[in-house]
């Protein structure tokens, strides 16, 4: 048996019983692992020499399903922690320290929905190594469904986002907001290409959890700000004036047709 499939096997065990069936209409622990493994393939990052990935991992999950196995958090966080460290050896991959994994609550989550937060933080620089790992920037949550969908109380979310028009609109141009994680800066990989040089070239990320709309700043050198007041991640409402550098941008919400 190869050490992933027994560490999610140590992650399975801990929630079984009456507890783990309960809990697999929720979050499952396992599907956790996975999808953290997935954010580390996603945020690898060549060197010279190397190829580094993230250390540090924050999962945010709704209140509902981190009071389910609040008793079990330590032992969870010890066993995902285990789970990538050992796809990181298998993969050759550098974590500039062990990984570290932390568990949040966000009231904005739906049950059976999670968030993944990555970030790569500074190693010990009194080690004397002589390649020093690539400057990142941190990346934007991203946010999973259940794989079963939970049915919801009032009309399907999907229905009501098809109803509606996402807009970000710069000086008098309207840019449709067309996926979940709409990016903000100066660089060409962003969706809305800024040349304004108080802009970083990864300034801000529109994204969309559920039917809300947050904007997130991704360590931009000047900040972000929503309707003049300075933040790193605000919930929007349509006519809520984003500032990214000099720039401003009207976010807008309507119904189609």
């Amino acid at each position: 048996m190869n050490v992933l499939r027994s560490i999610e096997q140590k992650i399975e065990g801990l929630f079984e019983g009456l507890f783990g069936r309960a809990f697999r209409a929720n979050v499952q622990p396992v599907e956790l692992a996975r999808k953290l493994v997935l954010e580390m393939d996603d945020h690898r990052t060549v060197s010279v020499s190397r190829v580094y990935v993230p250390n540090e991992y924050t999962v945010y999950l709704s209140p509902s399903d981190r009071e389910q196995f609040a008793d079990y958090e330590e032992s969870l966080t010890v066993e995902l922690r285990d789970y990538l460290s050992e796809h990181a050896r298998r993969e050759g991959y550098v974590l500039l320290t062990a990984p570290i994994v932390l568990i949040e609550t966000d009231d904005d989550l739906s049950i059976g929905e999670f968030g993944i937060a990555t970030r790569m933080t500074q190693r010990d620089l009194s080690r004397g190594e002589t390649e020093q790992p690539p400057r990142l920037e941190s990346g934007a949550t991203m946010v999973y469904k259940p794989t079963t969908p939970i049915p919801p109380e009032g009309p399907p979310a999907d229905v009501a986002i098809a109803q509606e028009i996402v807009t970000l609109t710069m000086d008098g141009i309207g840019h449709e907001v067309d996926k979940r994680r709409f990016l903000l800066g100066r660089s060409k990989e962003c969706d809305v290409q800024l040349t304004d040089p108080n802009v970083s070239r990864r300034h801000a990320e529109l994204r969309q959890e559920g039917l809300a709309y947050w904007l997130i700043d991704l360590d931009s050198t000047n900040g972000s700000r929503v309707n003049g007041q300075r933040t790193a991640r605000a919930k929007l409402e349509s006519g809520d004036v984003i500032t990214v550098g000099s720039t401003d941008l009207v976010f807008e919400r309507r119904l189609a047709g």
